[in-house]
């Protein structure tokens, strides 16, 4: 392994990864697959995932991104998605984590139009499956659809989906587990650095963990943590309400929807889930779900693009975390030029979770061998928070 800049006695471990989620958790997977003798030890300050953004996730997959980088990653993603039975299994035994391809149709206005129409154009020339239909092709591939005000849309006609995010995090998990790695509860409350390396981290029941490389997976924490370390990220959490919804007319081949308005819905077994981004943002605010948003704002718009709706029944909710990135909406991974051994897995803005599995073969390479192997994740690197270069991601969901 790359050992990395310490410099001092034999670390506890090789690789400290701070966040068990699915970041975290796809770390110590990739890592320990690529190279058994790796020491790996994930910390994660609550076993059970009460708060875990990867837990209350939607859990989608799909290749309809405005950004080159983020295409090729959920190419990559959906290969991994339909191996992961194979390449999770345990003895023989095979997690299940109910992969659904039934496609995302992204919903466009006039003044939306030529946003869609140049981000298909980029999504095919990297040879994604998408059909730019306009509204009367709507309107017949989708009779149930109400086209008022719609210019035209973008479906995926493979490739996109869904899954149980919560079956992917366990198995991630379970199989980092079979590997060798250690996963430790603690609350990580202090980083030693020095000559531009991380030293270990602190525990708040005192606690010192040396090593050679740390990771911050902290998902809606990590700002939190990188200060630690002297460091700020832009990233932020962000309250999102999931709402569980009957429907008594069937809606047949139904995707997830993202309409003009800024609402998405998608099929979840005999109901929908949907959601929307909030009239009000309120970074780590509650997670109590917003229950008169359903009637303020998502249902009325829900109604109106799918008329089958206004007889719709809110069944329960739950809310979550978005872990956003206030500078450009995209994912932060990489070194970070003020320490040679601090690898940062941050800031997707809800499709962290899609992206988990490439972004994390992409940080193993990186630490094993020095490079990125399979995707080339570079416009991503989390240097472009000193350069002030953007690299926008524009497809983002609620």
């Amino acid at each position: 392994m790359k050992r990395g800049p310490y410099r001092g006695a034999i670390p506890t471990t090789d690789v400290l990864i701070v966040g068990g989620g699915v970041m975290g958790a796809a770390l110590a997977y990739q890592l320990t697959r690529l190279d058994p003798t790796v020491r790996v030890v994930v910390i994660e300050r609550d076993p059970t995932y009460a708060e875990a953004s990867s837990v209350l996730s939607a859990a989608g997959v799909r290749q309809q991104f405005s950004t080159v980088v983020n295409i090729a990653i959920a190419q990559a993603a959906i290969t991994f998605l339909r191996a992961a039975p194979e390449l999770l299994a345990i003895n023989g035994v095979q997690p299940q984590i109910g992969l659904t391809e039934q496609g995302y149709l992204y919903l466009a206005n006039e003044s939306q139009r030529a946003n869609l129409q140049q981000a298909h154009a980029l999504q095919r020339a990297a040879g994604a499956d998408v059909l730019l239909l306009e509204a009367v092709d709507l309107s017949r591939r989708f009779p149930w659809l109400s086209t008022h005000a719609l210019a035209a849309g973008s479906f995926g006609v493979s490739g996109e989906g869904w899954f149980d995010g919560q079956s992917l995090l366990q198995a991630l998990i379970a199989k980092a587990k079979a590997q060798g790695v250690q996963f430790q509860v603690g609350n990580v409350v202090g980083i030693e650095h020095a000559a531009h390396a991380v030293r270990g981290v602190r525990l708040s029941d005192g606690t010192m963990l040396s090593c050679a490389w740390a990771v911050n997976a902290a998902g809606p924490w990590a700002q939190q943590l990188a200060g630690l370390a002297g460091i700020f990220l832009p990233v932020v959490a962000r309250p999102r309400t999931v709402y569980v919804v009957s429907c008594p007319t069937p809606i047949p081949r139904c995707p997830l929807v993202i309409d003009t308005s800024g609402f998405w819905l998608r099929p979840e077994g005999q109901y929908f889930i949907g959601g929307v981004v909030p009239s009000v943002e309120c970074d780590f605010g509650s997670l109590t779900p917003d229950w008169d948003g359903f009637e303020r704002d998502f249902w009325p718009a829900l109604g109106r693009r799918i008329p089958a709706f206004e007889a719709a029944r809110l069944v329960r909710a739950w809310a979550g975390y978005y872990e956003y990135n206030t500078f450009d909406q995209n994912g932060l991974v990489g070194l970070h030029p003020a320490l040679d051994n601090f690898i940062f897995m941050n800031g997707f803005s809800g499709h962290g979770i899609q992206q988990a599995p490439i972004i994390a073969q992409a940080m193993a390479e990186l630490m094993l061998g020095g490079r990125y192997e399979s995707v080339d994740v570079s416009d991503l690197s989390v240097e472009r928070l000193v350069t002030g270069v953007p690299t926008r991601e524009l497809n983002v969901i609620g």
